[in-house]
């Protein structure tokens, strides 16, 4: 049986559409994959509740990311302070949740509450590009995360 032409030009132009947003979705998926494998891990000492980080952008650079697991309704605070000896501070801070929400702020405490979901949190530590001469950026950044007992009457 033979497909009218007019049909088969139809038919050819919605298989190359689903072909280019195939192509697309499986781009977006392997680069989000890359970057949550690129994200620096956010490690706890045994029984502690915070963790602190500090790091330096080079001029070049304008973000780092981390990573960290967490459960629903934990109580956390993330502050961010200047970092001795750098002449700039990389004081954005985004938590991107894995819910896909994100919360964040320029500058000391850039997220305070309840975390929304189970699974794994990014948080993106940043030079505030309005503010900046491009020098290196320094940033101490302290995590606090609450066990769940501690955080249910927070959380409540």
């Amino acid at each position: 049986m033979l497909i009218p032409l007019h049909k088969a030009a139809s038919l050819a132009a919605r298989f190359m559409r689903t072909l280019a947003i195939s192509t697309a979705v499986v781009s977006i998926a392997a680069n989000s994959a890359i970057a949550k494998n690129s994200d620096t891990p956010l490690h706890f000492s045994k029984g502690a509740i915070s963790s602190v980080i500090t790091g330096k952008l080079n001029p070049n650079n304008d973000e780092r990311w981390y990573r960290f697991d967490a459960i629903s309704e934990q109580y956390t605070v993330i502050n961010i302070t200047p970092l001795a000896g750098t002449s700039e501070t990389a004081n954005v801070g985004v938590l991107h949740m894995p819910n896909g929400t994100q919360d964040g702020s320029k500058g000391g405490i850039v997220y305070q509450g309840c975390l929304p979901a189970t699974g794994t949190y990014r948080l993106r530590i940043a030079r505030n590009l309005m503010a900046t001469e491009g020098k290196i950026a320094g940033y101490k950044v302290e995590v606090m995360i609450l066990p769940t007992y501690a955080s249910q009457p927070l959380c409540k």
